[in-house]
């Protein structure tokens, strides 16, 4: 049963580093991260060259007392690493707007951030594409007025 079980990995190693990568035309997913209170963000990549993309994110939230959106736009270069995996960086920005209203508090605001992104993904042989990266945000506002780090969890069907 151990010599089975490492055939398999050994199998399983082989088939997913030797697929060659190429930048999907489009890919529609999820990504899932804290964006400082916006949670899942609905996420499109669009392929512009061997190497290059663009992504746009889009977030939102609607409770009892708050809604908010959050759209962010990416210019991101891709790098292959080995076989299915890429590293890739980008550079954008985007704009979002909240309001929030309870009996004792009401405020509103539009606000317009920076943003850069560096991630690690992985392309397996199927249309799935799954990655994890980091983007630093600047935001421009009175709510959004600092630097908010998000961590987020691509999962994105690639056709």
């Amino acid at each position: 049963m151990k010599n089975l079980f490492l055939l398999a990995i050994t199998l399983f190693g082989f088939t997913a580093f030797t697929h060659a990568q190429d930048i999907s035309p489009n890919a529609l997913g999820l990504r899932l991260g804290d964006s400082d209170g916006f949670g899942a963000e609905v996420s499109y990549q669009r392929g512009l060259g061997d190497n290059n993309r663009l992504e746009f994110d889009l977030g939102w939230r609607s409770g009892n007392y708050y809604d908010g959106f959050k759209l962010a736009g990416l210019y991101q270069w891709v790098w292959n690493i080995d076989g299915g995996f890429n590293w890739y960086a980008g550079v954008g920005g985007g704009v979002g707007s909240y309001s929030f209203d309870n009996n004792f508090n009401h405020d509103d605001e539009t606000f317009v951030f920076a943003a850069g992104d560096i991630g690690i993904e992985y392309d397996f042989d199927i249309p799935l594409l799954i990655s994890l990266d980091f983007r630093p945000e600047l935001g421009f506002g009175s709510y959004r007025d600092d630097v908010d780090f998000d961590i987020a969890l691509g999962i994105r069907y690639q056709f």
